[in-house]
This record gives C-alpha cells, sequence and structure tokens, in this order.
C-alpha cells in the first residue's frame, strides 16, 4: 500500500515505472518526473485502464475515492471509462446551453398561448432585465443568488412590481428546462418571499374630479413627447387598461368621421386566459366621446402612417414602454397618487357615484360593461358585450364632458415641449391636420351604432 512519504520519495528512472498501491491503483513515474494516477480495470474480456490526474493535485486520499467510485460503477455493469467520457460531454454540452437560449426556446413555445403584445412585453423584458445579466451562463449554474441580485436591481429602481413578473418568467423558463431534462431544479421558485411586497389593497387612484382634472393637466404641462401626452388624455377618457393603450391600432377604430365612432379592442389583445382570447365575438367595444375623437384627430399627424397609435420612440413597430405614462405622472409630482391603471377606479367611482343621482335603471350594468368587467354569475361566453350600447355611448360623452371642463384641447399638446431645451434653440413644429381632414381607416359596423 502507497503512503505520501513513497510517492514523494520516489526519483524518476531512465523508463517509467509502477508505485502500486490496493486494487489495481498505481502511480507512473515518468522520466520526467511527473507522477501520474492511474487505474486498472477490465470490462468484459478487454483490460482498459483510466487516468485520474496527477500527484500532488490529486493526493492520495482522492484518487483511492476515484478508483472506488469507478469500481462501484463496474459492480453495477458500467464501463468507468465510458461513463467518464459521457459526463465529459453532458457538462460541455451544459456549458453550451445558456439561460438566454433556453429561455428564448421557452418563449418561442409559450408565446402562441399569448395575445401578440403581451408576447413582446415578456421577451422585451427578458431582453432588457435578464438577458444582460445572466444570459450568457449556462442555466445548470445558476443558483438562487445569481437570480435575487438581478430581482434587487429591478427593485432598486422602484419597479417592484416588474421584479414580480421577471422572476415569475425566469421560473417559467426553469420549469421548461426542467421538463427537457436540462436541470433538476428552479433556483426562482421560492424567491417571490424574498422580494418586497407590494402596496396591499387596490392602485393608487385620484378619484375626486376636480383633483383628477388638475393632475392631468399638471402632467400634460411637464416636458414628454407629444404621443405620450396623448396616450395618457385617450386612457382617462376611455378607461381601458394600460397595456390596451400601449397596444391599439388603427385597424381598430370605425366610423371616426361618422356619428358612431367606436374602438373595437380584439379579444386576443385583452385581459383573460387562452379561452377568453379565444372568444368569438369576445371584443370589447369603446363607444368614442367626440374628445376622444379629437384625440385620436391631433395624433393621425404623428403615427397615422404606423400601425401603432402610440409606438416606441425607437421602435416604430413596437408599442410604446410600459412605464411611460407612469413616469409622466411621477415626475408630475403624483407618484403614489396615482398610476395608470387608476383611471379605471377614477371612472368607477365617479361615474357610479353620478348615478344614483342622475343615472337609469342598468346604469351601474353598463358600467361594468365599459370597463370590459363581467359581472358574477355570468359566463364570458355567452355574455353580450354589445349591450346597452346608445346608453353606454351617452356615458363616454358625459363622462368626457366632466373630465376634459377647463383642459386644453388636444391638438394643444402636440405643441408643446417635449423635452427641455438649449437657450436660442428652434424647435421644428409638428404638423396638424386641416379642419376638412377624414381618417382613412374602415367604417363601423351599422349594427352597433
Amino acid at each position: 500500500m502507497l503512503n505520501d512519504a513513497k510517492i514523494r520519495s520516489a526519483k524518476p528512472r531512465e523508463k517509467p515505472y509502477k508505485l502500486t498501491d490496493g486494487y489495481r491503483l498505481y502511480v507512473l513515474v515518468k522520466p520526467g518526473g511527473s507522477k501520474l494516477w492511474k487505474w486498472s480495470y477490465t470490462y468484459g474480456d478487454k483490460q482498459k485502464t483510466m487516468h485520474f490526474g496527477i500527484y500532488p493535485t490529486v493526493s492520495l486520499t482522492q484518487a483511492r475515492a476515484k478508483r472506488d467510485e469507478a469500481r462501484a460503477q463496474l459492480v453495477e455493469g458500467r464501463d468507468p471509462g465510458v461513463v467518464k467520457r459521457l459526463l465529459i460531454e453532458e457538462n460541455l454540452r451544459a456549458a453550451e446551453l445558456t439561460f438566454e437560449l433556453v429561455a428564448r426556446e421557452w418563449h418561442a413555445n409559450t408565446r402562441s398561448q399569448w395575445a401578440q403584445v403581451h408576447a413582446d412585453d415578456v421577451l422585451r423584458s427578458l431582453e432588457r432585465d435578464v438577458f444582460p445579466t445572466i444570459g450568457t451562463l449556462p442555466i445548470g449554474d445558476l443558483k438562487p443568488p445569481h437570480i435575487l441580485s438581478l430581482l434587487k436591481a429591478i427593485e432598486d429602481r422602484g419597479a417592484i412590481e416588474t421584479a414580480k413578473r421577471v422572476r415569475q418568467r425566469v421560473s417559467a423558463a426553469f420549469v421548461y428546462a426542467i421538463a427537457k431534462g436540462i436541470v433538476d431544479i428552479d433556483p426562482a421558485e421560492k424567491l417571490g418571499a424574498a422580494l418586497k411586497p407590494l402596496r396591499k389593497g387596490r392602485q393608487p387612484a385620484i378619484v375626486d374630479l376636480g383633483r383628477l382634472r388638475k393632475m392631468i393637466d399638471d402632467a400634460e404641462s411637464d416636458y414628454a413627447r407629444p404621443i405620450t401626452r396623448l396616450a395618457l388624455r385617450l386612457l382617462a377618457l376611455t378607461s381601458v387598461r394600460p397595456s390596451e393603450i400601449r397596444g391599439a391600432q388603427w385597424t381598430e377604430f370605425e366610423d371616426l368621421d361618422g356619428r358612431a365612432p367606436l374602438w373595437r379592442i380584439p379579444a386576443t389583445r385583452m385581459k383573460g386566459d387562452l379561452d377568453r382570447k379565444e372568444e368569438v365575438g369576445g371584443d370589447h367595444l369603446v363607444p368614442l366621446a367626440p374628445q376622444s375623437v379629437a384625440v385620436l384627430r391631433a395624433l393621425w399627424p404623428l403615427t397615422g402612417s404606423c400601425e401603432l397609435l402610440f409606438p416606441n420612440e425607437r421602435h416604430w413597430n413596437r408599442p410604446m414602454s410600459e412605464n411611460a405614462i407612469g413616469y409622466l405622472l411621477n415626475r408630475a409630482g403624483y407618484h403614489g397618487h396615482h398610476v395608470p391603471h387608476g383611471f379605471r377606479a377614477a371612472f368607477s367611482t365617479i361615474m357610479n357615484e353620478w348615478v344614483e343621482q342622475h343615472g337609469k335603471e342598468h346604469d351601474r350594468k353598463v358600467i361594468d360593461l365599459m370597463l370590459a368587467h363581467v359581472p358574477s354569475g355570468k359566463v364570458e361566453s355567452v355574455y353580450n358585450r354589445a349591450a346597452y350600447m346608445p346608453r353606454r355611448r351617452e356615458i363616454a360623452r358625459i363622462w368626457a364632458d366632466k373630465l376634459t371642463e377647463g383642459l386644453p384641447p388636444p391638438a394643444e399638446l402636440v405643441g408643446r415641449v417635449a423635452r427641455e431645451s438649449k437657450l436660442g434653440q428652434q424647435r421644428k413644429p409638428l404638423p396638424t391636420v386641416p379642419g376638412s381632414f377624414r381618417f382613412p381607416v374602415p367604417q363601423g359596423n351599422p349594427s352597433l351604432r
């Protein structure tokens, strides 16, 4: 049996020679002085040799452990040399399977279940917040601290809700990798408890009409792209979800020059599961008040040549940033007081109070319809989304009249300064439409007027 003293004192000779240990383990002493661990074994009818490394980098104890592991594989009927080669190949493949590669495969496999806008949002959030940090790392090497570090970086910029969504998306990519046999665990699974909690209750919203007008005026007076100002105004007027504003397309609008202008938001872009998005007749119908049409008229010279109403500043084939309207409200001093989603609560609160004194019998149902809410007890697939259309149009007009009292017309918002400029710098005037302008978009369905 060998010991460290024997191995260290072994001197090189003209030819290689062996120092044997137990169970066919030995040190091969080379003429140049190097000492190599080797192990001889028989598999089938063949004599084979495995290399365990160089002494003293691999100690006597470590060499014996490698030998014992290989002997155990032999007892199980496996060739230790083949097991070792397969492990090396597996490690090489694992190094090539980066998180970005697997996450993009997961996204491509899952995107058919989502609306196009949501699928684009998911990929952009990964490209912005995840891939720059861990995208090039082998997915099998990632541990919870790696994921938590990038989530905390998102939290540090104040995007607590975004951090939670990113964790869910990273976790979904790992679940996909588990199903493919690439990894065994999801290191993002339990990190939700380590993130900051969201504010409980409803999202911040100003529900007093006077304060709401003041907030809109303050935000529209701040530096912003004209497109962002107009998106804020249309969001306030229609009370749709912010994601529905961001993904709005010109082809969704009907009869803008007629008596019954309408925004038909496809079911595929509405909030809900895949069944909701595939529902026949599930489009959300938004009757437009004249003030909303005025917003679209002011917007047309800016984005009428695009598919989207509110494109991204750099990439006009993508929707505007999900944070653009929220940042505008924050810059105007309303952080923690009102968020883009809060216009829905404002419309619901103010108009439900109004119908108590001035409304008709079914006006509460009408308001729920305008918010794309399905009353409890109703089934999505059999709910009439075009019901009460004349009254919905009346309430949209009443809400717009109340909301825009004292606010400047949308055309004026286009001419306001987008960003602070240097003294004496001339601004190129933005285009406007003449009074005789008519929208070159499809006309509405007469049955809905």
